[in-house]
């Protein structure tokens, strides 16, 4: 994976040596608030950090530090899961900023970044975000990212203990390879 760059934020592919710095956002849990409604404990973000370097080639995350500072995280990956059908020529979208970095633009930065690096070095088709329906945040974040809403949906996985929130559902918004050339173009 390359490291990536934005006018204010340098990404590069998640290491061993980010650990700490995963452990630091995890462990928040305002950030964990629609995630999993708590914070991680560190046993869950290493078995996290695991699971997060074993990914496709091309895929993965991406740690963003504007200079020295430490950000948050940004993902693309291929689609997984009950409620992300496999479908060749899509990617999730994913981001975890810290909670001093929030309203900042880095979210959407970053986003837009590796939506370009998903369109024009993976020849993706579509790039999709989802997230819960009451993270009103997040949703401004796909918005602004160039993101458009695609459908709520009730999610397929089973939790044992339910975020607040959850019984209203989920949302995924899009971008398509021909909207995003439009928009860029």
């Amino acid at each position: 994976m390359p490291t990536l760059h934005t006018a204010r934020l340098t990404l590069v592919p998640l290491a061993d040596e980010h650990l700490e710095l995963e452990y630091e956002l995890d462990s928040d849990p305002e950030v964990m608030r629609y995630l999993t409604g708590r914070a991680s404990t560190r046993a869950e973000v290493e078995e996290a950090h695991k699971r997060r370097m074993d990914t496709a080639p091309g895929f993965g995350f991406w740690m963003g530090f504007a200079g020295e500072d430490f950000i948050g995280w940004w993902i693309l990956r291929p689609p997984h899961g009950p409620d992300q059908p496999k479908v060749e020529g899509e990617a999730e979208l994913g981001y975890r900023l810290l909670r001093r970095h929030w309203r900042k633009g880095y979210a959407k930065e970053g986003s837009q970044e590796l939506i370009r690096y998903g369109f024009e070095e993976l020849k993706l088709n579509r790039i999709f975000a989802q997230t819960m329906a009451v993270n009103t945040p997040s949703r401004a974040t796909m918005t602004s990212a160039g993101l458009t809403f695609a459908r709520a949906f009730t999610s397929a996985a089973e939790y044992d203990d339910p975020i607040e929130g959850a019984e209203q559902g989920e949302v995924e918004y899009e971008i398509t390879r021909s909207h995003w050339l439009k928009a860029t173009g």
